[in-house]
């Protein structure tokens, strides 16, 4: 099956700013958007950036708990002035996150998003948690962004693939501009459309919210999770569907669902709850939370070739 899918009708995603690439010596912010930071990985995972030549620096509240709430990485008001002051400050030329957990969803709307349009485009780094912040950098911000390993994040520091490919992105874009082969077509077939997604509960949990992207049409959703049993992963699917947020996508991009359950089951489920969209679905395209995280840019153009199981961007990551 060779049909190319392409979606008419309700308007779908453009493509968003892209960042300019990073050179040696430059200055990456550190930020802390969701849950406790270890400050022995993050050192090691700084360490990591500083051999590639970047000058990392931590913002000012990476390290803090919770007094209340263990599971956060201090306060939201906090966190949203890290990203804000990082961003907005012109020596810095990237933003990384330090990990995820839980939290993006309590600051996001927090952030100065004025402020973060005016300051321009710059490369954002993150996954997981911090896919509520991927959303609102596409929405409200219209910036492209980087679905990628974190480096305060034991799998980061043993994962060279998942390093490498960040690397590259960032400094090489036009090395890394195809993911795959290694995929399998879950349903086969090619599509176009602008990439967009990321931890799927956290695409979900969206729903509703102020500023939240209306729908997926005529993108290409790319989803993953991790530690969501099959009945979950039905459940946020099945929410999605009832919601009308899948109506129009123009083709599905699976990653890893590390401990959701044995694969052949979760795979028996993304089949029942995608294959009726009658698009093109590519599974185990390698990013997510298992080894081998690839980073993979969101707000871009991409065409999807299930069949190769490859997802091919029209442009460079990064300018």
């Amino acid at each position: 099956m060779n049909v190319m899918h392409r979606h008419s009708g309700a308007a779908g995603p453009t493509a968003l700013t892209r960042p300019p690439r990073l050179t040696p010596g430059a200055r990456v912010a550190v930020v802390a958007t969701s849950g406790p930071v270890p400050a022995d990985t993050l050192e090691t995972g700084l360490d990591i950036l500083r051999g590639w030549g970047l000058d990392p620096v931590v913002m000012p509240h990476v390290l803090d708990e919770s007094r209340d709430l263990g599971y956060l990485a201090g306060r939201d008001e906090d966190r949203a002035r890290d990203l804000e002051q990082a961003w907005c400050d012109p020596a810095v030329s990237a933003v990384i996150c330090a990990r995820g957990g839980y939290g993006a969803q309590r600051m996001v709307d927090l952030v100065d998003w004025a402020a973060i349009r005016a300051a321009g485009p710059k490369a954002f780094v993150g996954y997981s948690d911090v896919t509520a912040l991927h959303e609102a950098f596409a929405v409200r911000a219209g910036l492209s962004t980087l679905h990628g390993p974190m480096p305060a994040t034991a799998n980061f520091l043993k994962d060279t693939a998942g390093q490498e490919s960040l690397r590259a992105t960032l400094f090489e874009p036009e090395s890394v501009m195809s993911l795959g082969p290694g995929g399998a077509a879950l349903v086969p077939g090619r599509a176009g459309g602008i990439t967009l997604g990321g931890c799927v509960s956290m695409l979900a949990a969206d729903l509703g919210t102020p500023h939240a992207r209306p729908s997926a049409r005529g993108g290409l959703l790319l989803i993953e999770d991790v530690g969501e049993e099959t009945y979950r992963l039905d459940r946020i699917l099945t929410q999605l569907l009832r919601s009308g947020w899948l109506d129009g996508v123009a083709g599905v991009v699976l990653g890893s669902w590390e401990d959701c359950g044995p694969y052949e089951e979760v795979r028996a489920l993304l089949l029942d709850r995608l294959s009726g969209l009658g698009v093109p679905v590519v599974e185990e395209l390698g990013f997510g939370h298992g080894p081998g995280n690839l980073t993979v840019p969101l707000g871009l153009p991409a065409l999807l070739d299930a069949d190769a199981g490859t997802l091919t961007l029209e442009v460079p990551a990064l300018s």
